[in-house]
């Protein structure tokens, strides 16, 4: 097997703040774009045509991939759903068998080498389940039967297996079967409201019903299906984890350097010119890209990935498994923990838990509140739904092109959306819309004062 297609055509609306100005799968994790995860390993396993499905912001992928010789973009103008989608690669597909992946799912190597390796054994359409940290009624379950087989398909369920299906294996037979896909997932328990969306579940859930044998293999690697904005800080803690402790000694690139001051209990890799100056501590294994300097005290826990060209410097702390983008600055004693995107700047005593969009500045003080005084899990409102996610829920979600006013404070789980401004002072305890400019007007009371009032 030697093609593949990749599905990027869907809103990514549930990913919001961070799916407005990008494709979903464009979002980076480790400071790499999602979706080329799956392409890089597809490539690694010498696949000789990857097929990108895209749709909105389609442009940015083709300039990510313009010099990959294996890799064809290609855009879906009216997306109806995952199905077909699909349907709109057949022609470069032909007759081969195929893999089909989602643009916004990581999945590692050894997965990918045994669904194709399943598929070879049992000849028949091979789908990759795998275990989802969200609840059952979130995603589309997949159960299996004695004989390893799909056996059912249910969307959005209040029980089920917690399976889900990361990737799938196919013959091109396939094609002729997702035209009769009905664009109505009717797979579902009864109460339950599926949207008008052509899934490619829903067909091989039909597939069942007529008697076609589904051959399912289950992951033994993590895998993440990133939905909503928590799941990108989960991806990223594990994969910064994965590449930093596959460093056993210092990688220099050339022009890299060390000050002697520098205290270092682990390992670096230094990309081009890029410098660890006087009384750095770094606690862990780090990676940090070309052109960019770490100097002056700054304090950096493991597992911790930066970009290139960024100054890291003056007594600031990065905690563990945090990313910082590319052009970024964090100084001036700012504390962070978690992920900031390419040309974020961070100064001047201010304290982040979570993600900072593209091009956002932060104003003097500001700081987000990451834990609840009682203790409970912050409710998320995801499309009008209310949320309760499992881990980094207390995080906070800028988006990108923002700003915030000095002494700005930022309560758990808040989200802000592009293009928006919170003001000095203000104390958000809401989500922002995008497009907004949110700021406080005082009350001022002026009297007289003077000796008089001390008894002179």
């Amino acid at each position: 097997m030697r093609n593949a297609v990749i599905l990027c055509a869907g809103a990514g609306t549930k990913a919001w703040p961070y799916a407005e100005i990008r494709c979903k799968p464009m979002i980076k994790v480790s400071n790499k774009p999602i979706v080329a995860y799956s392409v890089d390993t597809l490539l690694e396993l010498n696949f000789e045509k990857i097929v990108i499905v895209g749709s909105r912001f389609i442009e940015e992928i083709k300039s990510y991939f313009r010099d990959y010789k294996n890799v064809e973009v290609i855009e879906d103008k009216a997306p109806k759903g995952t199905a077909f989608s699909l349907l709109a690669a057949e022609s470069l597909i032909g007759d081969n068998d195929f893999l089909a992946l989602f643009g916004d799912t990581i999945i590692g190597k050894g997965d990918i080498e045994a669904l194709i390796k399943t598929y070879k054994e049992n000849e028949c359409y091979t789908a990759l389940l795998s275990k989802s940290n969200s609840r059952n009624s979130d995603i589309i379950c997949c159960n299996t039967n004695e004989q390893g087989y799909l056996s059912e398909i249910i969307g959005h369920a209040r029980e089920g297996s917690g399976n889900f299906c990361a990737g799938f294996a196919f013959k091109s037979d396939i094609y002729e079967k997702l035209k009769y896909n009905s664009c109505r997932f009717t797979s579902i328990q009864v109460g339950m409201m599926p949207p008008i969306e052509g899934y490619i579940e829903m067909t091989l859930s039909d597939e069942i019903a007529r008697g076609t044998r589904i051959k399912a293999v289950e992951a033994q690697e993590s895998v993440f299906d990133i939905d909503k904005p928590w799941h990108i800080i989960e991806a990223n803690e594990y994969i910064n984890r994965v590449r930093c402790s596959a460093l056993k000694d210092n990688e220099m690139a050339q022009g890299a350097s060390i000050d002697q001051t520098a205290v270092i209990n682990g390992f670096v890799k230094l990309g081009k010119n890029s410098t660890i100056g006087k009384n750095v501590i770094i606690d862990g294994n780090i990676i940090v890209g070309d052109n960019t300097h770490i100097t002056n005290g700054a304090i950096i826990q493991g597992n911790v990935v930066i970009g290139n060209n960024t100054s890291v410097r003056n007594a600031c702390f990065v905690s563990e498994c945090s990313t910082i983008g590319d052009e970024c600055i964090v100084s001036h004693a700012a504390e962070l923990d978690g992920i900031i995107f390419t040309r974020v700047y961070l100064y001047h005593y201010m304290e982040l838990c979570g993600i900072i969009g593209e091009n956002t500045d932060l104003g003097a003080a500001t700081v987000c509140g990451s834990l609840r005084f009682d203790d409970a899990n912050t409710i998320h409102n995801i499309k009008g739904r209310r949320e309760f996610p499992k881990d980094y829920g207390d995080a906070v979600f800028l988006g990108d092109y923002c700003r915030t006013g000095v002494n700005a404070i930022l309560m758990p789980g808040v989200k802000v959306g592009v293009y928006s401004i919170v003001g000095a002072g203000v104390l958000l305890n809401k989500d922002l819309k995008n497009h907004t400019l949110l700021y406080t007007e005082q009350n001022q009371v002026e009297r007289h004062w003077g000796p008089e009032k001390y008894g002179w």
